[in-house]
């Protein structure tokens, strides 16, 4: 047996990176160090000059703590801009709002648009619904505030990576569900929103090798929804592909790489959105593995990124 059985289907532009990053196995003591960690890429000066960010406490869902959010704003930009909500990655477990600065800044910029993200609380410490409701406070805070944030409440959508992507989409569910706001969009990048994915007897054969791992989406899983993953009665708004119906969901943008462990996940929630008539456009990037856009350099990587960023563009502003 080889000792990788995906590694000679990886684009070779994005070797590296796996070098650079071995996939380790994730194991709750390794969480304050994950989240200690420094973000990958710094801000770059150039894109710090041509945004504001703002930092704000918002309240909770009642009961629950206030939310952290930060804000970012083309400087020197009137009047209403659309917005993007964003949620970041770390399988709900790690990551924070303020580790995407460097991708978070020359967008908004570049796109002319503000950009809401959310700390929301992680698991284990917090289980579901805690990271949802916080992201939904957050949804109902920008639209309440509008005005004063300079957004344009008919152009407010949801992004988000890995995690995030799957919180994205389980907002999305939420949103539409208990009817109070409404979204012109979800934008999701390799989104992880099936929690049967790590539990099916007939795993995908050239999936999830690297970086994030049948393992870790175990752990993951398991840690957000406070049991193991794969049984009866899990919730849509902690895993999106459990929703019975995906009607009345905003336009979608899918993207996820081949080789990625979400691979299958992700198509089949594409194929459902179709069937409900629901505009969905979906990318998938041969050779790519999980959080493959981390490679900057590779050709395919920037190709997610002009995909991603000219569906963004045309979601924003038509």
């Amino acid at each position: 047996m080889p000792d990788s059985f995906s590694r000679h289907l990886v684009d070779p532009e994005l070797l590296p990176m796996l070098d650079a990053f071995p996939t380790a196995v994730l194991t709750e003591a390794m969480l304050p160090g994950m989240r200690g960690r420094a973000s990958w890429f710094p801000a770059d000066p150039k894109d710090a000059e041509r945004t504001d960010q703002v930092r704000r406490m918002i309240p909770g869902r009642a009961g629950d703590p206030d939310v952290e959010v930060l804000i970012y704003r083309p400087r020197g930009v009137e009047g209403s801009l659309p917005c993007i909500l964003h949620i970041h990655g770390g399988g709900y477990v790690s990551g924070r709002a303020d580790g995407n600065e460097a991708m978070h800044r020359p967008m908004a910029a570049d796109l002319g648009c503000v950009i809401v993200t959310v700390e929301y609380r992680l698991a284990p410490e917090t289980r579901f619904p805690g990271a949802v409701e916080d992201c939904y406070a957050a949804l109902a805070w920008t639209l309440a505030n509008a005005a004063e944030l300079g957004v344009d409440p008919a152009r407010v959508g949801v992004m988000g990576e890995s995690a995030g992507g799957g919180l994205a989409a389980s907002l999305a569910l939420l949103a539409r569900d208990r009817g109070e706001h409404q979204l012109a969009f979800q934008h999701l990048i390799y989104p992880m929103i099936d929690d049967r994915t790590c539990t099916r007897p007939d795993p995908h054969p050239t999936v999830g090798e690297f970086i994030w791992t049948p393992h870790n989406n175990r752990f993951g899983w398991t840690a957000i929804l406070g049991h193991e993953p794969g049984i009866e009665g899990v919730s849509p708004y902690a895993a999106a592909a459990r929703a019975e119906s995906l009607a009345g969901l905003p336009p979608t943008f899918i993207a996820t790489g081949a080789l990625d462990l979400f691979l299958e996940e992700n198509l089949d929630y594409a194929r459902r959105l179709t069937r409900e008539g629901i505009p969905t456009e979906v990318h998938v990037y041969p050779g790519a593995f999980h959080a493959f856009q981390v490679m900057r350099g590779a050709r395919v990587a920037q190709a997610a990124d002009r995909d991603s960023r000219a569906a963004l563009n045309r979601f924003l502003n038509g």
